[in-house]
């Protein structure tokens, strides 16, 4: 289910670094080429346990991933923000640094 103007501010408040477009939110990563590989491995592998992905998108030293629910026409529901924080703790994992982008 779609979550609210105010609901979206407060789960924003809640994934610090994550940055609000329009219905998605994303999040920019530095981190070499290859070491972004392997991330986007690990985020693929809980994203298919959890059913839910992100679009991602690879560059030489940086990767980005914008999430939305397609379900939802295309809307921010809970499950963009439990994405967004699991990716958090990939990207700490992997030692890959946020950018400010």
């Amino acid at each position: 289910m779609p979550l609210t103007e105010d609901e979206i501010q407060a789960a924003l408040e809640a994934v610090p670094g994550w940055k609000r477009e329009g219905d998605e939110i994303s999040r920019s990563y530095g981190i070499r080429y290859h070491g972004g590989v392997a991330m986007i491995v690990h985020v693929a592998d809980v994203e298919r346990l959890i059913g839910h992905h992100a679009d991602i998108d690879l560059r030489w030293g940086k990767v980005r991933f914008a999430i939305t629910t397609h379900d939802a026409g295309h809307k921010l529901t809970e499950a963009d923000f439990d994405l967004a924080r699991r990716i958090d703790a990939i990207a700490a994992a992997h030692a890959a640094e946020p950018l400010d982008d």
